[in-house]
C-alpha cells in the first residue's frame, strides 16, 4: 500500500517538474531538457531528479548548473502546485539513457543495413 502511494507521489512530482523546468527562462537549460525519472524518498525531504539534455558535455554541464541554481525556484514552485505535507529538496542527476538508446538504435540500422 505504501509503495503505492511512493510511486503516485514520484509520478506526481515527475509531471510538475516536466512542466515546471520548462517554463524556466534561463538560457544554460536548453529546450531538449527531459525530466526523465523522479525518485522521492518516504519521508518527503529529497528528489533525485534525473533529466536527460541532448547536446555536447558542455551543454549538459551547463544544464545541470542552470538546474542547480533555479532549485529553489523549482522547489517553491512545486510546493504551489502539489499538496503534499513537506515539500522535498530538489537534487538534480543527469541521466544518459535516452543517449544510450540512441546510440544503441545507430548501432541496429547500421548493422541491418550493412545485412542486405
Amino acid at each position: 500500500m505504501a509503495n503505492n502511494r511512493q510511486n503516485r507521489i514520484n509520478q506526481e512530482v515527475l509531471r510538475e517538474l516536466s512542466v515546471i523546468i520548462r517554463e524556466l527562462k534561463d538560457s544554460r537549460i536548453p529546450l531538449m531538457t527531459a525530466v526523465v525519472n523522479v525518485n522521492v524518498t518516504k519521508d518527503l525531504k529529497y528528489a533525485k531528479v534525473y533529466v536527460s539534455v541532448m547536446g555536447t558535455d558542455e551543454v549538459k554541464k551547463n544544464a545541470l548548473a542552470g538546474l542547480k541554481s533555479a532549485a529553489g525556484f523549482v522547489r517553491r514552485e512545486l510546493a504551489k502546485r502539489l499538496d503534499l505535507r513537506n515539500t522535498p529538496e530538489i537534487l538534480f542527476e543527469l541521466d544518459h539513457s535516452i543517449e544510450q538508446g540512441a546510440h544503441i538504435n545507430e548501432i541496429i540500422k547500421e548493422i541491418s543495413g550493412n545485412e542486405k
